[in-house]
């Protein structure tokens, strides 16, 4: 079977009717921002699923414009996830008509997806009105980031649980999760053990965290605000993805008709605000509490390359050769820097590399000027994905597959990087 028909195959087996699950059995349910990179895949094998896709999770926004990390599925078990619709309570918030979801929410690229979406079949787009039914869902998304999110009174969108970056276990998160109290193990019962070697996943100190700062969040009513957040944190990922988003939502403007003007301003704007997150060649994190720049080697701190037009991507393309993360050597990139004694080649975001930041990365090589790197690197995760066959993650180094079999947005990048390449 070729790498597109195994890849389809994962795509396929993993549509719940209406939506994509990112993996059987540890993750049960609807992901944000899997679904916007499903959503990107999906296009080559049906546009009208891709569209579907992304309909389904909007489906689910609240009224203050946020898409919810988690859209429950009422079809699952309602204990195969951990936590699920019982602890985030969001039909408090939302009525009892509105779907389950969680409270938090993950980095924007759906805006970029959509745009994708539409343009590999603008007949079915448009003859199902796609982007003005979507358009303005997109734009309260992004309206709730930057007036709610602006926890700093920078410019800048903050994160408000490490789950939020999906980034969910990287170090960067260790220094400002000291402050939150986590809550017992014995008070809770992980479900991700059920399917994943422990050693790949967050410790139960870190995961107690998480619960902390879930429950207090709900308890709070959702509301945002740095009274609320014990963990609020500038990240690189978010306002990244933000930006490229607002440029995808100039394209759906001008398609439909309408001012594109505003969303080049943001763009500009999130593209001036960046630098504040700048050190020695690599974007980091900001602590909001402890007013200091997180620094560290996450692969997030090269995400920036998405950005149209960013002053610093020579930069960042230096250090994304270099030794902390080698990628014209490796073709993948790796989650942490590699030369940094935190790096952990099998732990969940401290190390092992992910398919949909290289595909992004790649994307932000070809928008400045390194064509070569970014062949490397789509030939580097089409040569992964063989040898691994769709896992979740893999080692950077040995492309030795971990974490979830059969993940959705492994095979959605596939397929996107055989139809584009």
């Amino acid at each position: 079977m070729s790498l597109r028909d195994q890849a389809a195959e994962v795509l396929l087996g993993n549509w719940r009717g209406h939506n994509t699950i990112p993996a059987p059995g540890l993750y049960p349910h609807q992901w944000s921002w899997d679904s916007a990179f499903i959503a990107v895949g999906l296009r080559h094998l049906s546009s009208l699923r891709a569209q579907q896709e992304l309909e389904s999770l909007f489906g689910a926004q609240w009224a203050d414009g946020r898409v919810p990390h988690i859209v429950f599925d009422p079809e699952a078990p309602r204990q195969g996830y951990f936590p699920g619709p019982e602890f985030w309570r969001s039909e408090e918030v939302n009525g009892p008509q509105h779907p389950d979801t969680s409270g938090i929410v993950q980095p924007p690229v759906h805006a970029l997806a959509a745009w994708e979406v539409h343009a590999s079949d603008p007949e079915t787009s448009r003859r199902r009105s796609f982007l003005e039914r979507l358009y303005p869902k997109l734009v309260a998304w992004h309206d709730y980031l930057r007036g709610r999110r602006d926890l700093g009174g920078r410019g800048l969108v903050s994160i408000v649980h490490p789950w939020e970056s999906g980034m969910d276990n990287s170090p960067s998160w260790d220094a400002p999760l000291q402050r939150v109290e986590p809550v017992p193990p014995t008070e809770f019962q992980r479900r991700d053990l059920d399917h994943a070697d422990a050693s790949e996943r967050p410790t139960d100190a870190d995961y107690g965290r998480y619960v902390r700062l879930a429950a207090t969040y709900r308890d709070h009513g959702y509301a945002d605000g740095l009274q609320v957040h014990e963990f609020a944190v500038e990240d690189p990922v978010t306002n990244s993805l933000l930006a490229a988003s607002e440029a995808a939502l100039v394209r759906i403007a001008q398609e439909l008709g309408e001012p594109a003007h505003p969303h080049e301003a943001e763009v500009a704007r999130i593209r001036d605000a960046l630098p504040l997150l700048l050190e020695d060649g690599l974007f980091h994190s900001y602590d909001v509490h402890g007013g200091d720049l997180v620094r560290g080697g996450s692969v997030a701190g090269l995400v920036p390359l998405v950005v149209p037009g960013l002053p610093q991507a020579q930069d960042l393309i230096a250090t994304a050769t270099g030794p902390r993360f080698r990628a014209e050597e490796l073709g993948v990139v790796p989650s942490w820097d590699l030369t940094d004694p935190l790096f952990d080649p099998s732990r969940y975001w401290r190390g092992p590399a992910w398919f949909n930041i290289t595909w992004l990365l790649q994307r932000g090589l070809d928008d400045h000027g390194a064509p070569e790197l970014a062949q490397v690197l789509r030939t580097g995760m089409l040569t992964a994905a063989n040898r691994s066959g769709f896992r979740e993650y893999i080692d950077p180094r040995t492309c030795e597959g971990k974490g979830a079999h059969h993940f959705s947005w492994t095979a959605a990048v596939v397929l996107d990087l055989l139809a584009t390449s």
